[in-house]
């Protein structure tokens, strides 16, 4: 493989090409039903939160610039992992396929104002991604005992295009 077929150019982020890796968060189309009084409308069950024990945390990550250039992905074997963006900034979401217990070619999508995700249990993906500051996300993840983070560094980086 040469130096030009490890970059990578993200892609819009739609829920069926995320369809591998968990769910898009977005309020796409008509609110599924309306409550208060009218005035709210509720996109309803949107995620497939899954682990033993569910929490909130904050996170706030230091932003980068692209081109960007990693070489580790993760995954979390014992529950989902949902980021919420608390500003209206795009994020980068990189992800890859598993093969065989470890990651393969990984893909990069560019999120809309808005938009969040919700990571599968064991879905191998890049670390929080945010384009601007303050980069700030509200995170449902487990938050129970036992180890739920493996690494992967790959042996030559990879390059996500500007």
């Amino acid at each position: 493989m040469t130096d030009a077929d490890r970059i990578l150019h993200p892609e819009p982020l739609t829920a069926e090409a995320f369809a591998p890796w968990g769910e898009v968060l977005d309020t796409g189309g008509e609110p599924d039903r309306l409550i208060n009084e009218g005035r709210c409308g509720r996109w309803h069950d949107r995620a497939r939160l899954d682990a033993d024990r569910l929490g909130l945390s904050l996170f706030r990550s230091a932003p980068v610039r692209l081109p960007h250039a990693f070489n580790l992905v993760e995954r979390h074997p014992l529950g989902s992992q949902a980021f919420v963006p608390m500003t209206e900034h795009p994020f980068l979401v990189i992800v890859a396929p598993d093969e065989n217990g470890v990651p393969g070619r990984p893909r990069a999508f560019m999120t809309a104002p808005g938009q969040g995700i919700n990571l599968a249990r064991g879905a191998w993906h890049g670390v929080l991604t945010p384009l601007a500051e303050p980069g700030l996300f509200a995170v449902i993840d487990r938050c129970g005992e036992g180890t739920n983070l493996e690494e992967y560094r790959y042996d030559r980086g990879w390059t996500v295009a500007g």
